[in-house]
């Protein structure tokens, strides 16, 4: 006799194993379908639990955002503080593998970065408000080491490391705009990072 497939009701899901197989089917339909067709109902139905199940994790859709972009700065800031933290590179060298760690994150996750750019706007006191800035503060934390880093070294000019490092993520966040307004190429925008850094840095000044 056939074995029956477990019901949306009791599938067997351990309460981990739910919240990160819900964030990875709502991370899907991000990307393919949009933000506007994200939905717990849906989720429920595609991950093949009740409808009220996502509901232990995410209290409604805000919630649900909020985690995704959570995630998402997580990511990202493991892939900065990897490319940063590579040893034996000349500040130029840390400041272009951090470049390319968040470039290709971007053209990776078009849509996710919107909706974490997005979502580091929310209002103070909703659902995961405080974690989020906790982690936006930790993505250019990176940078401001970096940059704080090579002034004490005597690399780069004196001033303030915040500012400098505002205009450095927007620069790279620009880049990352272009591409996905598909004004620029993904591949041609990587392939010439190199020049890109080199000119964040020493400018257009003849020398």
């Amino acid at each position: 006799m056939p074995r029956m497939s477990p019901s949306p009701t009791n599938r067997p899901y351990h309460h981990g194993d739910l919240r990160a197989a819900l964030l990875k089917s709502a991370e899907r339909t991000l990307r393919e379908k949009g933000v506007g067709a994200l939905s717990l109902r849906e989720l429920a139905r595609d991950v093949g639990v009740s409808h009220a199940a996502p509901g232990r994790h995410f209290k409604d859709k805000q919630a649900l955002m909020d985690a995704l972009a959570l995630d998402g700065y997580e990511r990202l800031n493991r892939a900065l503080d990897t490319a940063a933290g590579q040893p034996g590179l000349t500040f130029e060298g840390r400041m272009t593998a951090l470049a390319r760690a968040y470039l290709g994150f971007a053209v990776d996750n078009p849509e996710l970065l919107e909706l974490m750019f997005a979502r580091k706007h929310a209002p103070e006191g909703s659902a995961g408000a405080d974690r989020l800035a906790a982690a936006v503060d930790q993505s250019l934390g990176s940078l401001t080491r970096m940059v704080a880093d090579a002034q004490e070294q005597g690399e780069i000019v004196a001033g303030d490391p915040e500012r400098i490092t505002m205009i450095a993520a927007a620069s790279l966040h620009g880049l990352a705009a272009l591409i996905a307004a598909c004004a620029l190429d993904a591949e041609d925008a990587l392939s010439g990072l190199d020049e890109h850094v080199h000119l964040l840095l020493h400018g257009l000044k003849p020398r």
